[in-house]
């Protein structure tokens, strides 16, 4: 089930945040996450947030913020089961339009967003990190 998150599930998303980042993006210093934690905690806060629930368990989210996604992720145990793409199958009913940013080391995710019809339209240096992202865009037609 997805719905809309409520305050009460901070934590929860915030621990899936973490994990996910340190376990995916392993190029990236684990330091680099736990410092902007805080920051993100806050944005998260304002952002429009869904989570995925599993027998009232929150094992998925995404964050979206005026048809941009601000990333998705999903509990590593529960990956590659299809939650990730009825989160972004769900944020498509909602827009005409999506964009989000993925690092070009991440393959595994660029190929999925690619299968959900995200095209590539530009790379960029991000400074807080030295990597490389790739802004990909998806459009109803």
């Amino acid at each position: 089930m997805i719905r809309i998150s409520t305050n009460n599930d901070i934590e929860r998303i915030m621990q899936i945040w973490l994990d996910t980042n340190i376990s995916v993006h392993k190029y990236i210093p684990q330091e680099y996450w736990t410092s902007n934690a805080k920051y993100v905690k806050e944005a998260i806060q304002e952002a429009e947030v869904y989570v995925y629930e599993d027998n009232k368990e929150i094992i998925g989210f995404i964050g979206i913020n005026k048809g941009h996604i601000e990333g998705i992720f999903v509990e590593e145990k529960y990956r590659n089961q299809g939650i990730g793409k009825e989160l972004i199958a769900y944020c498509k009913n909602k827009y005409n339009k999506l964009t989000l940013e993925v690092y070009r080391k991440n393959t595994k995710a660029i190929k999925f967003y690619e299968r959900e019809q995200f095209k590539l339209i530009k790379e960029d240096i991000e400074a807080a990190n030295n990597e490389v992202e790739i802004l990909m865009e998806w459009n109803q037609n």
